[in-house]
């Protein structure tokens, strides 16, 4: 293929419509009939990266291979498609600003007036076109986060005007996921939005081939004609995009609604093989069908948005397919478990995850929770600040460590198990300076890790400035809890696990963001399997 297509989505009426969702799917049918496709995410937000936000505001931060610290659709994408994306499949208007204020101190606009347009414009589109530019894709889907109208959003629209005006026809497509809300009191869905919101892209100067219309009720053909008459689209390009089950139903409504083959279509590209969905109907089939429950708490400070632990659900999702089980998760605020109520909170469950996270709040209500499940024999995983959790508790409880803490909660502890890394202590700056990305992990042989991998030597993505202290390594290999996963080059200490116990891991890393549909992560997998081997004891 001698050009690179670029399929643009853009959202109106409102946010949270699901264009990561709808850009995943478009981008896995058009995978499946063996086109070579990427995702790239644009977000009009002024951070640099997602990295420094609470996930209150924005949601998981996804981690890639490369260590950018992403948004939470770049999880979506993987998760889909099975591929991995980097830095360059998520820019923000910071990022962009950032580098045309670095060109204008370095002189290279000297005599110019640095303006939104055409600089600042320039700039995104070099970012759009710079994956398309590689010779390894056919197709690139850019997905334009915020909401048509939005005053933030507009640079974004002008680029993608601009670059639908320098390329050929049948280069670029432009969808537009919108919102068809049903009135209760007048029994009817109204149109009126979607038009409205077209309106906008068309007063901006770009118009859209495809509407996709996200909906509560089915679109009728008398509403679709309507749609793509005011709306001046074909009106096989108006598309329905109904409430569903699962978001892993999208892609096979997407492939009934033929919105790849509409968009191929506009492209001038060939339908080639028909998509081959086999395994991912199987995923669902196994999903909807399972053979049974269990009870998974998930502990965290930040349950109130599940986005906040996005991966960790899905990977939840993957694992409980791949198990033929289903996987009831509920959260749980770790501020509000304490000795006393644990056992309440807690003895009804058949797992517990302690989340990641960062800081002080709700710490001593994880470490109860870690006391209460290693005691009654309950199914443990423990991510990150999780991990660092269980260190904490079997140093008190177990190795006699009275006041042991992490340095990040307890800077004067007299037994910091859990201490900054040390090339972190000289780093002054927050934003995108913590241990981030792949690295390796060499696992002792018949440790539960080994087991569930299957192989010594992994690669699995961080997020963290502390570590486990191998200054009390013996100490606590001693009194019980085996360190089974280390760095080979750094000797950082992995993962932890209690031998004893039938399941009580704790991974310094975050396995949740390699969990895919195709590939369920083993840790997730035996998690749920011995979940589901305690409620079979129980029962």
């Amino acid at each position: 293929m001698s050009k690179t297509k670029y399929i643009f989505v853009t959202g109106g009426v409102t946010s949270s419509l699901g264009k990561g969702i709808i850009s995943a799917s478009l981008a896995k049918l058009l995978q499946a009939r063996g086109y070579r496709v990427t995702i790239q995410k644009f977000d009009p937000y002024i951070n640099i990266d997602p990295g420094t936000m609470n996930p209150y505001e924005h949601g998981e931060c996804y981690v890639t291979d490369d260590g950018a610290e992403t948004d939470l659709d770049l999880g979506h994408y993987e998760r889909f498609l099975g591929v991995t994306t980097s830095q360059a499949n998520n820019v923000t208007t910071g990022r962009i600003y950032q580098t045309v204020i670095d060109k204008e101190r370095q002189g290279q606009f000297l005599g110019k007036t640095v303006q939104v347009v055409p600089h600042i414009t320039d700039e995104i589109k070099r970012r759009i076109c710079l994956l398309g530019e590689t010779g390894d894709y056919d197709i690139v889907i850019t997905e334009l986060g915020g909401t048509v109208g939005d005053i933030e959003s507009l640079p974004f629209i002008e680029s993608v005007r601009q670059i639908i005006w320098e390329k050929e026809d049948q280069e670029c497509a432009v969808i537009h996921l919108t919102l068809v809300p049903y009135l209760a009191a007048a029994k009817e869905l109204k149109t009126k939005p979607t038009q409205h919101s077209v309106k906008a892209m068309l007063e901006y100067g770009v118009q859209p081939d495809v509407l996709v219309c996200r909906t509560e009720h089915p679109l009728g053909a008398d509403l679709r004609k309507k749609i793509a008459l005011f709306c001046n689209v074909k009106a096989n390009a108006v598309i329905e995009s109904i409430d569903v089950e699962t978001i892993y139903d999208v892609p096979l409504k997407m492939q009934k609604e033929k919105l790849d083959k509409v968009i191929l279509s506009h492209l001038k590209l060939p339908n080639k093989v028909e998509p081959d969905l086999d395994s991912w109907k199987d995923f669902l089939w196994r999903l909807k069908n399972p053979k049974q429950e269990v009870n998974i708490a998930i502990v965290g400070k930040y349950v109130e948005l599940p986005d906040a632990y996005k991966s960790i659900a899905e990977a939840f999702i993957h694992s409980g397919s791949e198990n033929e089980t289903k996987v009831r998760v509920q959260y749980l605020h770790s501020e509000l478990i304490n000795e006393e109520n644990v056992k309440s909170k807690l003895d009804k469950f058949d797992g517990v995850l302690v989340a990641p996270g960062f800081g002080e709040r709700g710490i001593e209500g994880k470490i109860s929770t870690i006391k209460y499940v290693r005691e009654n024999n309950i199914p443990f995983l423990g991510i990150c600040l999780g991990m660092q959790c269980a260190v904490v508790e079997f140093a008190r409880n177990v190795v006699g460590l009275e006041g042991a803490s992490s340095s990040e909660m307890n800077p004067d502890t007299k037994y910091p198990v859990i201490d900054m890394m040390a090339e972190q202590k000289a780093i002054v700056k927050k934003g995108g300076t913590m241990r981030l990305g792949s690295y390796p992990c060499q696992i002792t042989k018949g440790s539960k890790a080994y087991q569930a991998y299957g192989k010594g030597k992994i690669q699995e993505r961080h997020r963290h400035r502390f570590e486990f202290n191998n200054k009390y390594l013996e100490s606590f290999e001693k009194a019980g809890m085996q360190c089974t996963g280390v760095n080979p080059e750094s000797h950082l200490v992995e993962i932890v696990e209690i031998a004893e116990h039938p399941w009580f891991v704790g991974v310094q890393f975050h396995p949740e963001y390699r969990s895919t549909v195709d590939n369920p992560h083993p840790l997730f997998v035996r998690f749920v399997k011995a979940a589901g081997e305690f409620a079979q004891k129980k029962d």
